[in-house]
């Protein structure tokens, strides 16, 4: 294993960059060497007969008419964005319950995606729609986002679900233009509006806030609120949950620590929570999720000076007394040294919460007191609501079906404000199950409201199984876990052959991404099925630091100065990897994306020796400039600031575009980017090129022209990426 501290690191007072005319996205010479770095990949890879192969294989996948169609329900339909070979861009469109339950729904085509694109001349990419559900215009009209070619910049245009036509802002449609940032409806005729071509914080997003009636110029909209230039970004939304509608404003100022507002007559109020908290509020529930221990010393029950309330744990109180002051808040999750909470979901009477364990799902069913005229109330033996106030602490639990041993269970509500299909979802769930060997199945699951048995599962019908898109017999899935540097417990899975050799021999692929708390779990993929392991190779996954598998701490171990913990954590995998048998260096492939393109690129240059071949995708590597392209300013809450000479003095050891040197021997490298990425600059991947290509390393890149920070916004081009990727760790790990 390498030793960073003795990696050689750059002076902070860094040449000029030769490479600064890549950064220049449509720039003339920029796109001619990406025309050439494309035809020289496409030469190399794209040609093969196993490529062609590979490249079929996961458009089958990605067009198969039997693939679950995901949808959401508002009214009385079920909506979905459906893409195929013939529908490149996507259908979207409708179709009821009833309908849905059968093999074969009949659909209610609203927009073709694909006709819109040929006669707006533009490549248009669904971003989304949120349809309005009050008022005389309730279930017409929908707020429809469209992005150019995938990028993350969006418009939005109103849309009338009976006509089928978009409502021409000359007739007082609403219409936001090509801008990052969003617009979400009031009512009939009004909305929120937040874009950044009206105010823009130093990380390209909105930090104004207005509320826009119909007919009304952007200009003369009301401010409710704005930030500062130096915020990430401001939003406003409307709770139209009956006898409980209200107004928010969220402020984030960085991308971890953020302020939550209730539009009131006398203007904001903020939330008094910690800055670096999540909030949010249901009906009469506030819950709170602090990312740092949190002590409060005011607000608590008589006799109790203070409390410590862990960081992450799940808090909950009435947002009305929370307001007035009371912090007596009830702790419905609390973290152990293996636990850590992904997800809360209420539905119109409950609160699910989904805990990993060890990077293993656990579901709960939580249902609050009830709330009457008197207050909290409990019924008590008899079931009667007898007037008397309880903790806050005095939620029921009941466990949910019990998840996949090595495998991830996800919910969402159905309908919790109860307004769509009489509200008999009301306390409904959709549920999504899989693992890496079993396609994926959606259920609908249904929780008893009250009584008794309130918060048990009445109902769980299932609606969908994907289909099974590579042969999983003769494959097993296992975890295990690398000691890091530190002495740190580092769990991962593992796919391959129940046969497997253990010699070493075999080609195997680890995939991290190891950032923004973000967790990796088990799931199905056909396309990795048919491409990688029906072929004979190995599939990792590694749970690093900087993820969110064992919450917020296990995140924050990996931030700023500590950043190559996360580093050490992936060799510490690859090593254990080979110690085990299951493959060697020269058989070892490393990939990753986005922050985790940023880690491949630090496995690229700080631990060579360990891998056959590194593929890097859409990546962060120019840590010196990283925050002065696109949204990256976003991020010096997780990397920190270059411009600080204290903080570049860390930063520069974990920057891939300043460590690669000549005279070191490192595995070849596939990089991929997009034109269209204005998340993070495609002018990093360009530039790691070509420093490695004067440096006279093996390096191939390709950039396609459109796809955001996604890379691709048709089946076609994700087939083609994603085989571009294979055939190139093949090729290299055979």
């Amino acid at each position: 294993m390498t030793d960073v501290s003795a990696t050689p690191a750059p002076s902070a007072d860094t040449p000029d960059d030769p490479y600064l005319w890549l950064e220049e996205v449509e720039g003339t010479d920029a796109l001619a060497w990406v025309a050439e770095r494309n035809a020289e990949a496409t030469e190399v890879l794209a040609t093969s007969e196993r490529f062609l192969r590979i490249e079929a294989e996961i458009r089958e996948v990605l067009d198969s008419a039997d693939k679950i169609p995901g949808v959401g329900l508002a009214g009385d339909h079920l909506y979905n964005l459906w893409k195929d070979a013939e529908h490149e861009r996507g259908l979207w469109r409708r179709t009821t319950l009833e309908d849905y339950r059968t093999d074969d729904p009949t659909w209610d085509v609203l927009l073709d995606l694909d006709e819109l694109s040929a006669a707006d001349g533009v490549d248009w990419v669904f971003h989304g729609a949120q349809i309005l559900r009050t008022g005389p215009l309730a279930y017409r009209r929908a707020l429809v986002d469209l992005s150019r070619g995938g990028s993350d910049a969006d418009e939005t245009r109103e849309f009338d679900l009976v006509t089928r036509t978009f409502v021409a802002p000359e007739v007082g449609g609403f219409h936001r233009p090509e801008a990052k940032g969003g617009m979400s409806w009031v009512d009939g005729d009004t909305v929120f509006v937040a874009t950044a071509d009206d105010a823009a914080t130093t990380s390209g997003y909105p930090r104004r806030a207005r509320l826009l009636r119909r007919g009304q110029e952007l200009a003369d909209a009301t401010v409710v609120f704005e930030g500062e230039d130096t915020d990430l970004a401001v939003s406003a939304h409307h709770d139209r949950t009956e006898g409980f509608e209200r107004d928010w404003v969220s402020r984030a100022l960085t991308f971890w620590t953020d302020e939550l507002f209730l539009l009131t007559d006398d203007g904001p109020e903020k939330i008094d929570v910690p800055d670096s908290a999540e909030a949010g509020a249901y009906r009469e529930w506030l819950l709170v999720e602090p990312r740092e221990d949190w002590t409060v010393t005011a607000g608590l029950p008589a006799g109790e000076e203070s409390r410590t309330y862990p960081a992450g744990s799940l808090l909950a109180g009435d947002l009305d007394a929370y307001r007035a002051g009371s912090r007596d808040l009830a702790v419905l999750f609390a973290p152990t040294p293996t636990t850590a909470l992904v997800g809360a979901t209420w539905t119109r009477h409950h609160l699910v919460v989904n805990v990993l364990d060890d990077v293993k799902n656990r579901l709960e069913v939580l249902t609050p007191p009830a709330t009457g005229a008197e207050g909290i109330v409990d019924g008590g033996a008899g079931g009667a609501a007898r007037g008397r106030r309880v903790g806050p602490g005095e939620w029921r639990r009941r466990p949910f079906p019990a998840a996949p041993p090595l495998g991830t269970v996800s919910v969402a509500s159905v309908d919790r404000a109860g307004d769509s299909l009489g509200g008999e979802l009301a306390d409904g769930l959709w549920m999504t199950s899989s693992d890496y060997l079993t396609p994926t199945t959606l259920s609908l699951v249904t929780l008893a409201a009250d009584g008794a048995d309130a918060g048990s599962v009445v109902a769980s019908e299932p609606l969908k199984a994907g289909p099974e898109f590579f042969e999983s017999a003769g494959l097993v899935s296992e975890q295990h876990f690398a000691v890091s540097a530190d002495g740190t417990r580092v769990p991962y899975f593992v796919v391959r052959p129940e046969d497997l050799a253990t010699d070493g021999g075999a080609p195997t692929l680890l995939y991290a991404y190891g950032g923004f708390e973000i967790s990796l779990t088990p799931g199905y993929s056909g396309g990795l099925g048919r491409a990688w392991l029906n072929r004979g190779g190995v599939y990792v996954v590694a749970n690093i630091r900087g993820g969110g598998e064992y919450g917020p701490t296990w995140h924050q171990a990996a931030l700023k100065e500590n950043r190559p913990r996360a580093y050490e954590d992936l060799a510490a995998v690859a090593a254990d990897l080979v110690a085990r048998g299951i493959t060697s260096p020269e058989h070892l492939g490393v990939q990753g994306g986005s922050n985790g393109g940023l880690l491949a690129g630090n496995m690229l240059a700080t631990y060579p020796e360990l891998f056959g071949a590194v593929v890097i995708q859409v990546p962060l590597l120019d840590m010196r400039r990283y925050h002065l392209l696109l949204a990256g300013a976003s991020w010096m809450a997780e990397y920190g600031n270059p411009e600080d000479p204290a903080e570049w003095e860390f930063i520069q050891r974990f920057s891939p575009y300043h460590l690669v040197r000549r005279d070191r021997t490192y595995p070849p490298v596939l990089l991929t980017t997009s034109t269209r990425d204005d998340r993070v600059h495609p002018g990093h991947a360009r530039k790691f090129a070509a420093l490695l290509r004067e440096l006279g390393h093996e390096v191939l890149s390709y950039e396609n022209v459109e796809g955001g920070h996604g890379g691709a916004s048709t089946n076609a081009q994700a087939a083609m990426m994603g085989a571009l990727a294979y055939e190139f760790l093949w090729s290299r790990l055979a």
